[in-house]
């Protein structure tokens, strides 16, 4: 040993083991590894070592600061995972991200990696193309705007991300300063330079990255000072979110009720101050009850409302805030009273509502004026509606899928377990595809905490699972249920030749003093003076609607036709027709989906589930029950008349 650190073991009997000594010894070392720091302790306990990790982590290098003082970042990761649709989910995303409007100046972001300040899309998403996940990190400093430029700050965090996982990692990031709080969002691809798969420790993504952002941040510009601590303390007791005075009153709390004692110190009593003004807040939202001048009772459920109320809070400031601007208040589908049989209105915007996952928002306003915002579980992201669409919302059912039905008939017949055999043996006429997709179901389900996979390969089914299942399918949708009544946009239906919902729609769905109701008085002026209205007529008969819609599909097959140099068919009772699902195409009647081969093509009504489906082979057959249409060697999916 060094003369720094003398060192002089004294050896025992040989074979001695200390009589307990040495589990007292591994008692004392767990007590002492569980005090160290989260960094520092997983260095012993080897949660950030192994392959793809981080392995060996440092803790902070603000370690004897206190957590207080430590300048506060907040980090989200997300990882995208590529499927199918890898290549077009990354570009979706990387455009978002320099879309108008987030620049200081108001304009487009910039991309930046470790060597450029202005990178091309392009090159990064050609190497993306194949990669398999990519991980989406946003880094929010508290104190972001005394940073300056952000540029450096995010190459040095990266940096430090590569000495810790061992690798270099292919990146570019974008600042943002169109909120309170500037921001950077980070990109890094799934495979290093080397082309190997990225892999992250969890604990390292989860907390370990927002200690390093914390430490630079607290590097570059000083610990937290005791009155900046203070006044964003302070900031906290009128917000309507969860913060840090509600965890320490949630902490405090003792058979749901909290009582502020005595303090001693001008600390104690500024804290109490504070905590007892959060309170009388909490009470004013109706979240806590005063018993007393020092004591309150709180709600049941008072937590996960704040933690509601601050994400409705920041939907309004960041997505619609074109709206509030105007004085106009935006209300949320989940505030529909119970009685409430629908809502129908024109569609007025459609967005990205999660810059990590992708997820988009719905703005449609109703016919009364008022603006609701619809949560993006209800909107088929692959085939949203247009802005000026009609829409009808409803609250979602909370009735159990056909296929969750199956599965519990089964269950019950054969004692609370589910599998391929005994669906097999219960329903003889059953395919194999079919059971499969089953299967897949209950795995699906499985995630969401509904159902368990015994180790033998067969499920057990609870006797609530079809409740569940139908609590999981309206919670999955937002509890909203979105129906597109026409495609086409409101105002372009008052000259469009062809039947519009607005020659179907009645006072009762649209009153004459609102919004639609002049836009169909438009309409039937338009129709007289084209003559497809007769003198004391103000309505289109059945015949002259059916005589609309088949003048518009002619046309526009004909305009496919003519731009494919390809021949329209009509699939009659008995027919059938393979080709590929190349899109579709929006007429006044209704979406239609256009299938076609090298030679044919032809239009068949949309379905929902078809919005996924894009550039997949396709087998339709019409019956006389309607149209019913398979993928590849799928089974047929259902029926449309």
């Amino acid at each position: 040993m060094s003369e720094e650190t003398p060192f002089t073991p004294r050896l025992g009997r040989i074979g001695d083991q200390g009589k307990g000594s040495g589990r007292r010894a591994s008692r004392k070392l767990r007590r002492a590894i569980a005090k160290l720091p989260r960094a520092t302790r997983a260095s012993f306990t080897g949660a950030r070592s192994g392959a793809g990790r981080a392995a060996g982590t440092r803790g902070r290098k603000s370690g004897r600061l206190s957590r207080l003082h430590t300048r506060r970042v907040v980090v989200k990761v997300h990882i995208a995972r590529g499927g199918r649709s890898g290549p077009g989910l990354y570009r979706a995303h990387l455009g978002y991200l320099q879309r108008d409007g987030v620049d200081k100046g108001g304009e487009g972001g910039v991309l930046y990696d470790r060597e450029s300040d202005s990178v091309d899309a392009r090159g990064f998403l050609e190497r993306s193309e194949q990669d398999r996940h990519q991980f989406r990190i946003i880094v929010s400093p508290e104190d972001g705007a005394r940073l300056g430029d952000l540029k450096s700050a995010t190459r040095e965090l990266v940096a430090q991300m590569e000495r810790d996982l061992g690798r270099r990692l292919d990146w570019v990031a974008v600042d943002h300063h169109n909120t309170g709080h500037p921001h950077t969002h980070i990109v890094i691809r799934g495979r290093d330079a080397r082309m190997r798969d990225v892999v992250i420790a969890r604990d390292y993504l989860m907390h370990g990255l927002r200690e390093t952002a914390e430490d630079l941040v607290t590097q570059r510009l000083g610990p937290r000072r005791a009155l900046e601590i203070a006044q964003a303390r302070e900031r906290e007791v009128g917000q309507d979110r969860w913060t840090g005075l509600d965890r320490e009153i949630d902490a405090a709390l003792e058979g749901g009720r909290i009582e502020l004692g005595e303090a001693s110190g001008s600390g104690a009593r500024f804290n109490r101050a504070l905590k007892l003004r959060r309170l009388r807040h909490l009470e004013s939202l109706g979240l806590a009850r005063r018993l007393d001048e020092r004591s309150f009772e709180m709600k049941t459920g008072w937590q996960d409302r704040l933690k509601r109320e601050a994400r409705r809070g920041d939907i309004i400031r960041t997505l619609a805030a074109e709206y509030t601007r105007q004085g106009r208040a935006v209300s949320f589908i989940e505030e529909l009273k119970p009685g409430t049989d629908r809502i129908r209105g024109l569609v007025k915007a459609y967005g990205p509502e999660d810059e990590l996952r992708d997820t988009r928002f719905l703005l449609v306003e109703d016919f009364d004026g008022r603006v609701w915002h619809v949560p993006a579980g209800a909107v088929d992201k692959a085939a949203p509606p247009v802005e000026g669409a009609v829409v009808e919302l409803k609250r979602a059912s909370t009735v159990a899928r056909a296929s969750d039905r199956a599965i519990a008939a089964v269950a019950e017949a054969a004692g609370g377990i589910w599998s391929e055999a005994l669906h097999a043996r219960h329903d003889p006429g059953s395919k194999p595809d079919y059971r499969l997709s089953l299967k897949r179901r209950l795995e699906a389900l499985r995630r969401a905490g509904i159902g368990a996979r015994l180790a033998t390969g067969e499920w057990h089914i609870g006797e609530d699972f079809l409740e569940r299942a139908a609590s999981h399918e309206a919670r999955a949708s937002g509890g909203v249920r979105l129906a597109v009544l026409s495609w086409v946009p409101a105002e372009r239906q008052v000259r469009f030749r062809g039947e519009t919902w607005l020659d179907r729609s009645t006072d009762a769905e649209a009153p004459a003093e609102t919004q639609i109701g002049t836009l169909r008085a438009q309409r039937q002026a338009w129709l007289r003076q084209q003559g497809y209205l007769g003198e004391g007529q103000d309505r289109l008969s059945d015949d002259q609607r059916a005589r609309l819609r088949v003048m518009e599909l002619t046309r526009a097959s004909a305009a496919i036709a003519a731009r494919t140099s390809r021949e329209a068919v009509t699939v009659q009772t008995g027919d059938g027709f393979e080709g590929t699902l190349e899109g579709h195409v929006d007429l006044g009647a209704g979406r239609m989906a256009i299938v076609g081969n090298a030679k044919e093509f032809t239009l068949v009504p949309w379905r929902e589930a078809l919005g996924r489906q894009i550039g997949r082979e396709l087998s339709i057959q019409r019956t006389e029950r309607g149209l019913s249409w398979s993928l590849g060697i799928e089974r047929a999916r259902g029926l449309s008349r």
